[in-house]
């Protein structure tokens, strides 16, 4: 991770791999390669609001909205929320966010984890959807969970560039 370089910073949010147990000593390594951490938190970059909403803070019924109601966010500018997985993305838009950030679905990874993946994540289990007026982004990710294996579902790195 001390490769990774942007203009305006690199920013990382937990995901539940990382929230199994007690994450500091691994959050704390991530922090100290100058990724930024966000743990329910906003940050004004240039303008752009983003916003990070650990795992664990989000996946529990209504913690997404719980998390985002206590962060001051302007619906008048941009803004980006990164979560780990893409579980209640009504809760952001309803709140003015342009855009979500997510991974965690794997694309199911293999079946009939490809299956279930899209019965429960619908049109967020991958790629470039939208809910109302906000944009969501849910990405297959590099790594895998259980078994090191993949059948119609590529590992990737995803670079987004704003224009």
């Amino acid at each position: 991770m001390n490769g990774l370089t942007a203009p305006h910073g690199v920013f990382f949010v937990a995901g539940n791999h990382e929230q199994f147990g007690d994450d500091s000593k691994y959050l704390d390594a991530i922090a100290a390669t100058g990724v930024r951490v966000l743990k329910n938190e906003r940050v004004n970059v240039d303008g752009l609001q983003i916003v990070g909403v650990p795992y664990r803070d989000a996946a529990t019924h209504g913690g997404l909205a719980s998390a985002l109601r206590r962060l001051p966010l302007d619906p008048k500018r941009a803004s980006i929320l990164l979560t780990h997985a893409p579980d209640d993305p009504a809760a952001a838009e309803a709140l003015g966010f342009s855009l979500q950030l997510s991974g965690h679905t794997h694309l199911g990874q293999f079946i009939p984890w490809s299956w279930m993946a899209r019965r429960v994540y619908r049109q967020f289990v991958y790629g470039l959807s939208r809910i109302g007026r906000m944009q969501v982004f849910t990405s297959s990710g590099a790594g895998t969970w259980g078994p090191p294996l993949r059948l119609g579902s590529n590992p990737e790195i995803v670079m987004l560039e704003f224009e």
